[in-house]
C-alpha cells in the first residue's frame, strides 16, 4: 500500500474507533447512586491573588446541600490569604502553611477537612455549580474510590482554544473507553473517599500528584468518570510556559506508568505513531496535490470533534478549527515525548 494511503488508513482507523465508541457511549446510562454525604472541598492556592476569590466563590455556590471550602494558602507571596480571608461565609476556612508544594497543601487541607468526601480543585480554576453534585452521585458503589471530572480550558486566544480542544478530546476518550476505569482524577475536579485517601497515607507526593494518587487508590479500589462534572480552569497563554507544563507532566507521568488504558506503553507508543502519520500526511497531501483527499480528512478530523462539541458544551469554533489543532498538537508531542524518552534512556528522569 502507498505509505501517504497507509497513513491516513491509521488515522481514520485510531480517530475512527474513538469516535464510535464515544458515539455508542451517548446512548449508554453509566451508573450514579443518589445520596448526600459530607463534602469538604479543598483548594490549595500558591501566588494566586487574583484568581483565588473566583475559585472560592465556586466552590461556595455549589448546588448540594452539605459542605465546606477549605483553602490551604502554601506559603504565598502575594495577598492570597488576605483575600482568600475577606471572603465571609460559615462554610469557608483558610489556613496558612509554609511552602512545601500542592501535594503537602492537600494533606494539610485533608487533616482539616470533616467530610466523607473529598473534593479538591485548584485556585485557578472555577466549578460549575452541580460539579460536586455530580462527583458526589459516580459514588454507585462502596468500592469507588475516586471520580474525576472534566477539565475544561477558559480563553480565547488560538492557544487556549487548542488546549480546549484537547481537553475536549480527552473528555470523549474517557466517556469512550474510562468511564469506569479512569487513568487520572484530574487535580482541578476529582472526589474521593476520605477513607480510602488515608488508607494510602494520603495525596501522594509527586509532581504528578493527581495520577501517582489514582494509582494508588488503583491498587485497592475503583476510579470512575463523572462526564456531567464540570470546572473550567486557566491554562498556559505561551508556548514557552505550555512546554515547561507539559514537560513535568510528561516526565512524571514516564516515572508512574501504568494504571489505566491511557496510560501504558503501548497506548503511548501507539498514540505517538499515529501522532508522526497526522504531522507527515495532511503536508505530503498538499505537497503531491491531493486536495480532494486532503479535504476528506479535513472534514473527517471536523466531523469527529462537532459531535463531542455539542454533546460536552464545547465551542464551535473548536471543530471547525480541529484539524489545525490536532496538526499543532501533533507537532508540540512528538516533540515532547522524543525529548522525554531521550531523558528515559539517558537515566536523568
Amino acid at each position: 500500500m502507498n505509505p501517504l494511503l497507509l497513513g491516513l488508513v491509521v488515522i481514520f482507523l485510531w480517530d475512527g474507533y474513538f469516535f464510535f465508541n464515544y458515539i455508542i457511549s451517548l446512548f449508554r446510562n453509566y451508573r450514579i447512586r443518589e445520596w448526600e454525604p459530607r463534602v469538604s472541598v479543598i483548594i490549595p492556592a500558591y501566588n494566586e491573588g487574583e484568581r483565588v476569590l473566583k475559585a472560592i466563590n465556586s466552590a461556595l455556590a455549589q448546588d448540594y446541600p452539605d459542605f465546606e471550602v477549605i483553602v490551604i494558602d502554601d506559603g504565598s507571596e502575594d495577598d492570597t490569604f488576605e483575600l482568600a480571608s475577606s471572603v465571609k461565609d460559615p462554610r469557608l476556612k483558610v489556613y496558612s502553611k509554609e511552602h512545601g508544594g500542592k501535594a503537602k497543601a492537600l494533606n494539610f487541607g485533608l487533616s482539616k477537612a470533616s467530610g466523607e468526601i473529598v473534593v479538591t480543585t485548584d485556585a485557578d480554576s472555577y466549578l460549575e455549580r452541580d460539579a460536586v453534585k455530580e462527583l458526589v452521585r459516580r459514588f454507585y458503589s462502596n468500592e469507588i474510590f475516586g471520580v474525576g471530572g472534566q477539565v475544561r480550558v477558559a480563553g480565547s486566544s488560538f492557544l487556549e482554544m487548542a488546549q480546549d480542544a484537547e481537553h475536549l478530546r480527552i473528555a470523549m476518550f474517557r466517556r469512550a473507553k474510562e468511564l469506569d476505569d479512569l487513568s487520572v482524577a484530574p487535580g482541578p475536579v476529582s472526589a474521593f473517599r476520605r477513607e480510602a485517601l488515608e488508607r494510602i497515607g494520603g495525596f501522594v507526593e509527586d509532581i504528578v500528584e493527581d495520577y501517582a494518587t489514582t494509582k494508588a487508590l488503583k491498587a485497592f479500589g475503583e476510579v470512575v468518570y463523572a462526564p456531567g462534572a464540570r470546572v473550567w480552569t486557566e491554562m498556559p497563554k505561551s508556548i514557552s510556559v505550555l512546554w515547561r507544563q507539559r514537560k513535568r507532566w510528561f516526565l512524571g507521568d514516564l516515572k508512574n506508568l501504568g494504571g489505566g488504558f491511557t496510560k501504558d506503553w503501548a497506548f503511548l507508543i501507539l498514540g505517538d505513531v499515529v501522532a508522526f502519520f497526522d504531522v507527515v500526511v495532511p503536508i505530503a497531501l498538499l505537497a503531491t496535490g491531493n486536495f480532494s483527499i486532503f479535504v476528506l480528512w479535513w472534514l473527517f478530523e471536523t466531523l469527529t470533534m462537532l459531535l463531542p462539541t455539542f454533546f460536552e458544551g464545547g465551542r464551535l469554533v473548536n471543530a471547525l478549527l480541529f484539524p489545525i489543532i490536532v496538526w499543532f498538537w501533533a507537532v508540540f508531542y512528538l516533540t515532547l515525548h522524543l525529548y522525554g524518552y531521550g531523558k528515559l534512556l539517558a537515566g536523568r528522569l
